[in-house]
C-alpha cells in the first residue's frame, strides 16, 4: 500500500473547488489500495479558492491538504507540491475532473509496484473517448506533432492533465523543468524519456470542460517558445544517471 497525492492545482475556482473535492474523496474513500491525500494547491487565486480549500481541509483533517502557492503556474504549483511531498506517489488532475477517475488505478498502480516512473493520461490514443471540439482535437494532435519533429518526444499526447511520478524521480526531474505555466507537463515529459526513466501511457475517457481557464492562443505561442528553448539549449540531464553512464563506458 503506497501513500499517494492527488494534486489538484487551482485558480480561482471557488465555485466548483468543494463539489470536485467531494468527489473525490469519494472516489478514494471507495479505493483502499492505498493511501490516498488531495492536496488542493492554490495557485495565486484572488477569488475564495484557498478560503474553501482550507475549510475542506479542516472538515477532512489528514485526508485534504490546503497548499498555498502565491505564484500563479500550473507548472510551479505542481513542482512545489511535488517536491515537498512525502508521499511514495505523486499525482494531479484538473479540478473540472474531466478525466474519469476510473482511470487513476491505471495510472498509480504500475508507479507504486515500481513497473513506471512517471505516467501520463493520454486523450489521442486510439483506445480513449474523448468529447471535444474539433478546434481542440486539431490543436492537440499538431502540438503533439510538433513535439516529436522538433523535441523528438515520443508520446501520444503531452497536455492532458492527468499525470503522476514516483517521489525519487520527482526530487531529480522537476528541478530540471523551467518552465512554470501549461510547458511545464511537455518539459516533464522530455526531461524523463531523454534521461532515460520509464514513461507509461493511460487511455483515458475526457470531457472538455467549458469553463475552462486554458487560453489556446497564448498557451500555444507559451508551449512553441518551450520547444524552440529546449531544441537551441538542449534537454538537462540528471546528475546521477550521467555518472552512472560514465561508469558504464
Amino acid at each position: 500500500m503506497a501513500l499517494v497525492d492527488l494534486v489538484i492545482p487551482v485558480y480561482n475556482e471557488e465555485h466548483v473547488l468543494a463539489a470536485s473535492v467531494a468527489q473525490v474523496v469519494e472516489w478514494c474513500d471507495a479505493h483502499p489500495e492505498h493511501r490516498w491525500r488531495i492536496v488542493v494547491a492554490n495557485n495565486a487565486s484572488t477569488d475564495g479558492t484557498l478560503a474553501v480549500a482550507r475549510e475542506l481541509e479542516a472538515a477532512r483533517p489528514g485526508r485534504v491538504v490546503a497548499l498555498d502557492v502565491p505564484v500563479k503556474g500550473r507548472g510551479i504549483a505542481l513542482r512545489v507540491a511535488w517536491l515537498t511531498s512525502d508521499a511514495d506517489v505523486s499525482a494531479y488532475m484538473d479540478v473540472d475532473l474531466s478525466t474519469d477517475l476510473a482511470h487513476v488505478p491505471a495510472l498509480v498502480d504500475p508507479l507504486a509496484a515500481g513497473e513506471a516512473d512517471v505516467s501520463y493520461g493520454t486523450r489521442l490514443h486510439r483506445l480513449s473517448e474523448t468529447r471535444r471540439s474539433l478546434k481542440r482535437e486539431l490543436i492537440s494532435r499538431t502540438y503533439v506533432l510538433i513535439l516529436r519533429l522538433v523535441a523528438g518526444l515520443r508520446v501520444s499526447d503531452a497536455q492532458c492533465g492527468f499525470k503522476a511520478i514516483r517521489r525519487d524521480v520527482a526530487r531529480a526531474v522537476v528541478p530540471l523543468v523551467r518552465d512554470t505555466r501549461w510547458f511545464f507537463d511537455s518539459e516533464l515529459l522530455l526531461v524523463a524519456q531523454e534521461n532515460g526513466y520509464r514513461l507509461r501511457e493511460v487511455p483515458v475517457r475526457w470531457n472538455e470542460d467549458a469553463d475552462t481557464r486554458v487560453h489556446i492562443v497564448s498557451t500555444a505561442i507559451e508551449d512553441l517558445r518551450g520547444i524552440w528553448r529546449l531544441r537551441r539549449g538542449g534537454v538537462p540531464r540528471v546528475a546521477s544517471r550521467v555518472e552512472e553512464r560514465a561508469r558504464r563506458a
